[in-house]
């Protein structure tokens, strides 16, 4: 049976762990985690933030693996709206690390916590 891009999100998300950029940016600095942004280079060049490493959802599971080898490193992914993001985290769970958080915002939101 084919899912929707709603339904399947709707079907992850019950499987992640999910925070607002309020509560996850925080968090982030404070277990020394890492904060990658799964956006395309061009959405990250016409709206950056500092801090995340940027890794297209599209490459996310090839990439990870060379930037972080240690599979309890926190890791916070984020996108423009949170979709990618979600489906990034459920990869990378998959692929075996444990400590995997989505932000679920979007990157105004995003872009705000961190001021």
């Amino acid at each position: 049976m084919l899912m929707t891009v709603p339904e399947l999100l709707a079907k992850v998300k019950t499987e992640l762990r999910l925070l607002d950029a309020a509560s996850a940016l925080p968090e982030c600095k404070r277990k020394g985690g890492v904060l990658i942004d799964v956006r395309e280079p061009a959405e990250v060049q016409a709206k950056a933030h500092s801090g995340a490493a940027n890794i297209p959802r599209g490459v996310v599971e090839m990439k990870v693996l060379e930037k972080f080898k240690d599979p309890e490193q926190a890791i916070y992914i984020h996108c423009a709206s949170g979709a990618r993001a979600v489906l990034a985290a459920e990869q990378l769970q998959r692929l075996g690390y444990t400590d995997v958080t989505a932000i679920t915002c979007g990157i105004d939101t995003i872009c705000e916590a961190q001021e």
